[in-house]
Order: C-alpha cells, then structure tokens, then sequence
C-alpha cells in the first residue's frame, strides 16, 4: 500500500494519482457538493475525475482515511513577513508605539530596518506558514512601517523563485505609494506625500509583472498593489488602473478599514475612500479590496454596483475591535466575498470560525452566514475575484490544487458534517497535507523547500532584531520595555 508520505515532496508524479477519503468536497451544478467515500484523480497539474471510485488505470491510489479532500484554500491577504501587528494587540494606542513614523525619525532619514536577505528569507518563511494551513493560492501582504518607502523588485523575484520552488500559486508585486503618515504630536498624524518616488515605485511592479508573469509553469501571476488609500493620490491610482487594464492583472488595494484611514481621506477628499474612487471612475471588477470594516452603506452600494471583491479579514479586525456589518449582509447585496488572513498565524480555519461567529454576532438575522458561505469565500469567492474558474473547485479539468484535512482529530469528535465540523472547531493543525498543480507541496508538517526547524529559529531572531529598532521609530524613544511590557510583571527570584 503506497502512503502519503511515501510520495516525494515538491516534485510533479508521473502518471495518475488517485487519492481517497472520508469525504471528497466536488464541484457541480455550481455549487460545491459532498462525496461521501470519493475519489480524486489528477495528473500532470490537472484534475481527471472526482466522484466515486475511478475505474480506469491509475499509477497510484493513496487512501487518506478519516479525511476531506477539499480545494485549496485562497488567501487574497497572505502575510508575507513577521507580523507586526501581534505587537499591538495588548499595547495602545497604536501611534504611540510605533506604528506610525515619528517626525524625529523622518527627519534623521527612514531606512530598511531588515537586510535583503532577511527579505528574501521572510517570504519564504511565510509562504511555508501557508501551504502548512491548506493554502494553495496566495497574493502576499506587508507591512510598509519598517520600510524605507515601499518594496523591492528584487524582495519579490525572489519571493516568486520560492513560490516556484516549494510549490505555491501566487499573485504578486511589490508595494508602491505616494505617501504616508507622519506623527507631529501626541496623536497628530498628518499625510506627506512624495508623487514622483510613487510613480517610481509603480513603474517598477510594473516591469516585475511584465518579467514574472506565468513563470515557474504558472504558478507565478503578476497583481499590482499599491499601498493603503490614504498613501495614494489620484493621479497614481489612476496610472495603475490603466496598467492593469493593460497588463490583464487585478489590483489590490485596503481601503473602508480604519479610523485613521477615513479621517484622512474624507480630510483630504472630502468623503470616504470608495466614494472618492467611484467619482473618479476608478472602480470595477479588476478591483479587490480589503477589508470594509469601516464601509458605509453607500460605499457598499459602490462596491456592489462596479463588482468589487472585498477580502474579509475576520481575525485581526477582531482582534482590534472591528468587524465586516456583516458577512451575510454584503453576500446578499451580491458583492463577491473572499478570505484572507493578513496576520499570524496564517490559519484560515481559524479565520473562517473568527469570520462566523463575528456575522452571527454582528447580525444575527442575516443570510448567507453558514459554515459552507465561509469556505466558498475561501475558493469559490477567491477564485472568482481573480478570474479563475480552473481554481476553488474540485472538478475535472480544474487545476490540482487541494488540502487534505484530517477529521480524526480527537479535539473535533464528535465529527458531524465535515465543512461545519471543520469550521467550528478546526485549526491549520489538522492539515495534513497540500498539493498545488498536482505537486505534493506540504506533508505531515513538512513543507518543500525549507527546513522548518531552523526557519523559525531565525525568524525569531529577525523578529526581536526588529523589536530592538522599535524605540527609533516610536514617539518620544522610549525604550522596548516601556513599549511593549510583558503581560505579567517578570518575576526572576523564587516565589516565598
């Protein structure tokens, strides 16, 4: 009998692989449906069959047991670095902790606060945190905070060579912007911006998509991403929408999510950031956008009538006090919904139960809050803002994209239906492995192209390296202490 692990990881398998299960997550009728005791055949990148037992020649049948064979999972918000916003979490209010540039630091001169290398290293890292949680298709996300101004063409070639060689779709560029806030005083942010280094910083996501697009066999997909809204003017937002429409790419873009983002776009334009675009014609499908905690009702009017995606990031806006109003509520106003995480960890089962119990909870008597409204966010919805019929789907001719997710974790018994069961109380930990374009790209915990073990090692270092620069880029200088104290005294002596 050939076992999981008995297949090599990260390379294509020659011939017909036949994986069996539990349960089998099909697609037909558009509609995602359950196959009880089903069967996955796939080769060379591509899904042959799906339902009951194949019955023709298969190289390789490979039975899961207590398992669902689900699509990938699509994450349109991935982090792509050592998440900053853990620092936060207990210690407010933001300005005063880094997380906005203060003027003394702006005038000694920003610089890059990780070597490239470190760069380089983090996405690898990070991609490996998201084939761990079933996670086949990625656009990546960072933070700009650390940076000198924006991203590099360089950060994220290499970023693309890892997506490629341990196996996971992307969708990608490196960040751009016009400008960025400023703190003058206690609370005082004030926008500064620089159009010429913005333009810059977009002409060059544009030679990376034109350089990157379709390599590593397709799994490397070029999407613009200018920054925050506020970090944007006009005329740099209008010169990517142009260069989207001509280079055939989607573009991200985070607006509708914060306090701070709509006093400064209504500040400076009068309204807020999807009313602002929608006047100037910048609007449409090609448009993804996380997160609209903050959408009004008009801007969600906006979002529905020009077909925008908006990206539901249900963990970290809970855990700074923010929810989507609500899930259900944008569903049936017919804007197409998808997932991301945008934090650690890049768990999104955990995102999917934080994004169920924050509908119910926000508007317990709206539709389309279910379970499986959640995972269809999580492949249908993702597949559908990027264009991709072929992805989010077990069918045959899609690509072979799937997780495997084990339902005899002792934790979710009694099991019930494996999509709730996996909802309401799943974590990544019961991944038990991932295939991207028929490559076995995550096995027991095991990811290609990276050892786990040291990875984490160093991504610690990197992280309290980062952490030590804090007081430079903090109101006032305090120093790390003061900033970030410990959730209870440190107590070093023994207890009398």
């Amino acid at each position: 009998m050939i076992r999981l692990t008995d297949l090599p990881l990260g390379t294509p398998l020659p011939g017909r692989t036949a994986l069996t299960a539990q349960w089998v997550l099909g697609h037909a009728g558009g509609q995602h449906c359950l196959i009880p005791s089903g069967e996955v055949v796939f080769e060379a990148g591509r899904i042959l069959h799906v339902g009951p037992r194949f019955p023709g020649e298969v190289a390789r049948r490979i039975d899961l047991g207590r398992a669902l064979i689900s699509p990938g999972l699509i994450d349109l918000d991935a982090l792509s670095d050592l998440d900053t916003t853990v620092l936060a979490i207990d210690h407010q209010p933001g300005w005063a902790k880094g997380r906005v540039w203060p003027r003394s630091y702006v005038d000694r001169g920003p610089y890059e606060m990780y070597a490239p290398e470190e760069l380089a290293f983090q996405k690898r890292f990070a991609f490996a945190q998201l084939l761990l949680n079933g996670i086949t298709t990625a656009a990546p996300i960072a933070s700009l905070f650390y940076r000198e101004w924006g991203e590099t063409v360089a950060e994220f070639s290499a970023a693309a060579d890892a997506a490629g060689e341990m196996g996971l779709r992307v969708y990608l560029s490196p960040a751009y912007r016009s400008g960025g806030m400023v703190l003058e005083g206690p609370g005082q942010m004030e926008p500064v911006f620089d159009e010429p280094r913005g333009m810059e910083g977009l002409e060059a996501a544009i030679a990376f998509v034109t350089a990157q697009e379709g390599r590593h066999g397709g799994l490397v997909r070029g999407m613009l991403a200018p920054d925050r809204v506020e970090t944007c003017t006009l005329p740099l937002l209008r010169r990517t929408m142009d260069a989207a429409a001509d280079l055939g790419c989607k573009v991200r873009l985070h607006m509708a999510q914060g306090e701070m983002e709509v006093q400064t776009v209504r500040r400076l334009h009068g309204t807020t950031a999807p009313d602002w675009l929608a006047q100037a014609g910048l609007l449409s499908d090609r448009l993804i956008a996380p997160h609209a905690t903050n959408a009004t009702e008009a801007d969600l009017a906006h979002y529905a009538a020009h077909e925008v995606s908006v990206v539901h990031c249900p963990l970290v806006s809970a855990r700074f006090g923010s929810a989507l109003r609500s899930f259900g509520r944008l569903k049936a106003a017919g804007i197409n919904l998808c997932m991301g995480t945008d934090t650690v960890p890049a768990d999104m089962l955990m995102n999917l139960m934080a994004g169920l119990l924050a509908a119910r909870l926000t508007d317990p008597g709206a539709p389309h809050q279910s379970s499986a409204d959640f995972w269809d966010a999580a492949t249908l919805g993702g597949a559908r803002a990027l264009n991709r019929d072929d992805l989010g789907r077990l069918a045959p001719g899609a690509c072979a994209d799937m997780a495997v997710f084990r339902l005899d974790d002792a934790v979710m018994t009694p099991a019930i239906d494996p999509i709730t069961t996996l909802v309401a109380g799943g974590t990544g930990r019961v991944t038990q492995a991932t295939f991207v374009d028929g490559r076995l790209s995550m096995c027991e915990g095991r990811v290609a192209g990276i050892d786990l073990a040291a990875a984490q090692s160093r991504a610690q270092a990197q992280f309290d390296g980062l952490v030590a620069k804090y007081p430079e880029r903090s109101w006032q200088h305090p120093p790390v202490s003061d900033l970030f104290p410990p959730s209870y005294p440190i107590r070093e002596e023994a207890i009398p």
